[in-house]
């Protein structure tokens, strides 16, 4: 597929598939088209050329059954800071179609598997950056979905919360396939089965990180 902005092309006819179950690492620097690619594939910018598919279902012609398979963390993460967070992530179910007697259980799974259990009834403007970012992902597994998309998910983070998000990414793989968009190359290398690394809209290679010793040489020999 390909997006364009008038002259400007975001994205050069990338084609890519996703394996479920792995975590495939978006990697390149910033507006290289990792952001675009996303948006694209949950629906937020439909592509000017070719067709995305999310578990089976085109994201335009089939946009919100696309939809229910994705949970999705923006860079910015539009979180209603008044709520509590038990609040927010119940309200989150019942956008994504989870039942309303469904919704208690999926709230507390997803904080179970966030850790923000013990501040569910804390409201998230009195949060650490980092908790906040926990809510975020938590938000984006309320409905159990088949895919996770994370953009720039440490962006922002001191070290500890660093690596405590990356661990968390590590725990949902298999389980779900995650998406992570990064510009840090040591990030997206711990966590990745694969890698996709874009320069200026166009896809230059995808490589199995257990084929790939070096990432660091790969990126700059290719870019």
């Amino acid at each position: 597929m390909s997006k364009a902005y008038g002259r400007v092309r975001a994205l050069v006819s990338v084609s890519l598939d996703i394996e479920p179950g792995e975590v495939l690492g978006l990697l390149g620097p910033n507006g290289s088209g990792k952001t675009t690619l996303i948006r694209m594939l949950t629906g937020y910018l439909t592509p000017s050329t070719g067709r995305i598919f999310v578990a089976g279902h085109d994201t335009v012609a089939a946009a919100t059954q696309a939809r229910r398979h994705i949970g999705y963390v923006p860079e910015a993460v539009p979180l209603y800071r008044h709520m509590r967070v038990r609040e927010f992530l119940a309200f989150m179910a019942r956008i994504r179609g989870v039942s309303r007697a469904d919704t208690p259980s999926a709230v507390e799974r997803a904080a179970g598997r966030t850790q923000v259990a013990e501040v569910l009834d804390v409201p998230i403007g009195t949060l650490s950056r980092g908790f906040r970012q926990r809510v975020a992902i938590a938000q984006a597994l309320v409905h159990d979905p088949r895919i996770v998309v994370l953009d720039e998910p440490t962006n922002g983070l001191d070290p500890r919360q660093i690596i405590e998000t990356r661990r968390l990414i590590q725990t949902l793989a298999g389980e779900h396939t995650v998406i992570v968009s990064s510009h840090i190359l040591a990030e997206v290398e711990k966590v990745a089965t694969r890698v996709a690394i874009l320069l200026r809209g166009e896809l230059l290679a995808v490589r199995s990180m257990a084929a790939t010793p070096d990432l660091e040489a790969l990126f700059l020999s290719l870019t």
